[in-house]
Formats: C-alpha cells, structure tokens, sequence
C-alpha cells in the first residue's frame, strides 16, 4: 500500500472482528517500525505482545482495576494539559460528543460513559494487544521519537489489511499494568495499541474526525 493511502485510511478503530493476527505479521511490522528516526539512534521503544490467554488474563485484571478504582486513578505523569482550553478543549468535546452520538450515550450517561471506557483495557477486543514501555529518566525527545514509532506501526497495519487503534488510556493502569508485566523500576507504561480486523459492520468505526486547514496551522517563509 503506498504511504498516502496507508495514512488517509487509517484511523482508529473501537470494534474488531474475531479473525486472528499471525504473529509472524506482527513481528514484520515491528521490525520494519525500528527504522523509524530517534535521536542519536537512541530507540527508546519497548513492546509487549499480548495474545490468546496472556492477553485474557491481562485485560481481566486492567478491566477490574479501571471499574474499582476509576475515580482514584491517576496518571504517572502529564499526558497532554491540566486544563484544557481554546483551541483544543473545542476540538476535544466534538470528537467525544461526535462518539457518543454513534453509541447512544447521552449528556450525564455516567454508567454508559463507564462502561465504554472500560473497553480500553480490553483492547475493544482486538486479538493483538500493544503495551508500550519506557525508561522514567529519557527525555521529552525520545517520547517524540516514540510517537514516530507508534505512527509507523499503525501506518504498517494499514499495509497487512489491519487496523489499529492508538490508546493513551494505558497510563491511568499503569501500577497494576506495571507489575504484571513485571517492569524493572527505572521502567513504566507509556501507552498502548489495539491491532486487529475492523468490524465494518459495528457503527462506532463510522466515526469521522475532522482536521483543521493547512492554513490553520501552517505560515509559509519564502
């Protein structure tokens, strides 16, 4: 699949069908990942592969964990804004509320809201299951170089026929997330992705995103 074609249909998916993934794809599209850019050749990604019964029972555990704990989680670190504003507070509620629309979850729907939250932690079912680890003490570069990592898994998905879907939901379980995966100290969870087949037929894949103009975000030197 050439690469403007990967990048325009990727998107991320919430429903996957119960086709399995080989593990020798995933292992090809991991590889080829490696090549992408971090500074000093540093490549500070890490991976943990979770499939057929490791994948149950982790996803077991996180789902419990986020259902018992979910008003006292914390994240490890800042992901994105303590408050946010304009212009990404906008941008935030259109996604969420463009979601919910699909899914029938009204306004105040904390119950549903919950329960649709929670299928984070079973990867929306995705027979492939992504964690994503890495050392407390790098730097904020390497996590740019981490996004550029995870931008190309998602990208070389698309050259197999998978879909994928990037999630920062991982960070809130990080504890328990953690010790299952059995993290040396100096490491943490960073993130996650699910991989798998799109369930064309479940309405929660016909989300669209909409993205701003070129001139929106863009000044041109000459």
């Amino acid at each position: 699949m050439e690469i403007i074609r990967a990048i325009k249909s990727r998107k991320s998916i919430r429903a996957f069908t119960k086709k399995k993934v080989s593990i020798s794809v995933i292992k090809k599209i991991l590889e080829t990942a490696s090549l992408s850019p971090s500074g000093s050749n540093t490549q500070p990604w890490n991976v943990h592969v979770l499939y057929g019964n490791t994948l149950k029972r982790f996803t077991k555990e996180m789902v419990q964990e986020f259902l018992k704990n979910s008003t006292s989680l914390k994240l490890e670190r800042l992901n994105y804004m303590d408050t946010y504003r304009a212009p990404y507070l906008e941008r935030r509620r259109k996604v969420g509320w463009d979601l919910y629309n699909l899914l029938g979850i009204k306004k105040g729907d904390f119950q549903k809201t919950l329960e649709f939250h929670s299928r984070n932690y079973r990867f929306f079912d995705a027979p492939i299951g992504l964690i994503f680890s890495i050392e407390k003490d790098l730097g904020w570069m390497s996590w740019l170089d981490y996004g550029m990592f995870i931008q190309n898994i998602s990208l070389l998905c698309r050259s197999f026929g998978l879909h994928s879907c990037p999630q920062a939901a991982w960070g809130l379980v990080y504890k328990k997330a953690n010790k299952f995966l059995k993290l040396d100290k100096n490491f943490t969870v960073h993130c996650g992705m699910a991989i798998g087949y799109e369930d064309e037929k479940n309405k929660v894949n016909k989300l669209k995103t909409e993205r701003e103009s070129v001139k929106n975000f863009c000044k041109f030197y000459s």
